[in-house]
């Protein structure tokens, strides 16, 4: 089934949206996407559900509890649908892939459910539940068409998500992400340099290269990863100031992906290099295909390469089998590796991957135990690199407000680090030098320069 473009012939007047998203930036992107097709429909934005005419879950299966979320608010939107019957909702996404009609079975007010290969459906899933009067669903198992040949509607005027390639052929045995993103198929590379001038000539000054492996971008195409040569591509883009990329494999940070780095003008100074576990032995059960001194190899070459690059990466606790002298070797690797930040996880059973069924699983007080020690770790190495940084000029991009005091403004250095700064004057999507005044793990506070 290939992405359509059918339109709503129901619509007679302008109806409302609300979207809500769960779950990566790929699922950002997606939900750019959807709103883009509903407003070339005649739909306009809600800014709460309860005015919206139309709510849309686009939802995850990756993140822990993602189908008590789901369930969850579909449970809270049941009261909604009762009282306003010509409410619709629609859910999409990872999780509606993974479950298929399962989501239809136990929320049967559900009226529009789409997997992720059909968000291009919605406006035809729509028109067909009106002229149906039942629910309607697609779960397609591929698409011909990339989501970003599909309309946006942005969030941020100043930043753009461009997709590289979807699915990942990687097997690793917590992720469900193959199972509901499939193999890797990538775009061509003259596609996606079209795609981001054209962001930038609609003012975008920061692009984000999205992919589950983006490091192996191309190499369903051509057999060999064409990524290093994608990055080097995007400093000839006038007016792109900014390029981020996410998520690569560190088995796939080749030293012709550094050298691109360092020889770039707009790529930022920052990576995710995803490490989940310190222990050797665990990373061996979760199908890694490295293991921790070669992981400490590959990092000391990028920061050799780019001075003053900040690090991000992502580990899970508990494991299943995870011993404590496992999880000691992951302490032991996080003090060594010193990254700037952390997203942690606790491990929790995702049916549909092999970790689901492996035995010796962690009781959860063990986790929690472990969890919060390595918190407690990352978070003083995270404000030991902060403070490092007291009294530095950084240049900023401006996000906007504040979202917990709207006086003052939240910006973005190249590292990827959050900077509070007064906000009077300074719009979403200028650039801002910043003199560091304070230091937290999570952010910097500053005054503009």
């Amino acid at each position: 089934m290939r992405f359509g473009a059918a339109k709503l012939k129901t619509i007679v007047e302008p109806r409302t949206y609300f979207i809500r998203t769960f779950g990566c930036q790929m699922n950002e992107h997606d939900s750019e996407r959807i709103a883009g097709l509903l407003e070339s429909e005649g739909y306009e934005r809600a800014h709460s559900p309860d005015a919206a005419d139309l709510i849309v879950l686009n939802t995850c299966a990756i993140r822990e509890n993602a189908d008590n979320k789901l369930y969850g608010n579909l449970g809270h939107l049941k009261p909604l649908k009762d009282a306003r019957p010509e409410l619709r909702i629609a859910v999409g996404g990872c999780q509606v892939q993974k479950d298929k009609h399962l989501v239809i079975e136990k929320a049967p007010w559900v009226d529009v459910a789409f997997g992720t290969f059909a968000v291009g459906e919605l406006p035809r899933l729509l028109a067909d539940r009106e002229s149906g009067g039942v629910p309607a669903f697609e779960f397609t198992e591929h698409t011909d068409v990339f989501p970003s040949a599909l309309p946006a509607r942005r969030e941020q005027r100043f930043h753009g998500w461009v997709s590289v390639s979807v699915g990942c052929d990687n097997a690793c045995t917590f992720c469900i992400v193959p199972s509901v993103r499939g193999p890797q198929v990538s775009r061509r590379l003259g596609d996606v340099l079209d795609e981001c001038k054209r962001l930038v000539e609609d003012g975008v000054v920061e692009i984000s290269l999205l992919g589950q492996n983006v490091n192996t971008y191309g190499r369903d195409l051509d057999g060999r990863p064409m990524f290093a040569e994608l990055l080097a591509s995007m400093d000839g883009i006038d007016g792109l100031r900014r390029v981020r990329f996410t998520s690569p494999h560190p088995h796939d940070f080749t030293p012709d992906v550094i050298e691109a780095m360092a020889g770039s003008k707009t790529v930022c100074e920052h990576i995710h290099f995803p490490l989940q576990s310190g222990s050797d032995s665990v990373l061996k059960r979760m199908r890694r295909s490295y293991r921790s001194a070669r992981y400490l190899e590959w990092l000391h070459d990028i920061r050799a390469a780019v001075p003053g690059v900040a690090v991000s990466t992502d580990i899970i606790v508990g494991f299943p089998g995870e011993t404590d002298a496992e999880f000691e070797d992951t302490l032991r690797v996080v003090q060594s590796a010193q990254f700037d930040s952390a997203y942690t996880f606790e491990y929790s059973i995702r049916p549909g991957t092999e970790a689901a069924v492996m035995p010796d699983q962690v009781p959860a007080g063990v986790v929690q135990e472990r969890f919060r020690r390595l918190v407690a770790l990352q978070e003083n190495i995270s404000l030991e690199k902060n403070t490092a940084l007291m009294n530095a000029r950084v240049e900023t991009l401006v996000e906007g407000p504040s979202r917990k005091d709207p006086a003052r403004a939240t910006a973005r250095t190249r590292t990827n680090k959050i900077v509070h700064v007064p906000g009077d004057g300074l719009q979403p999507g200028s650039f801002a030098d910043v003199i560091v005044k304070a230091a937290h793990p999570h952010y910097l506070e500053g005054e503009v320069a």
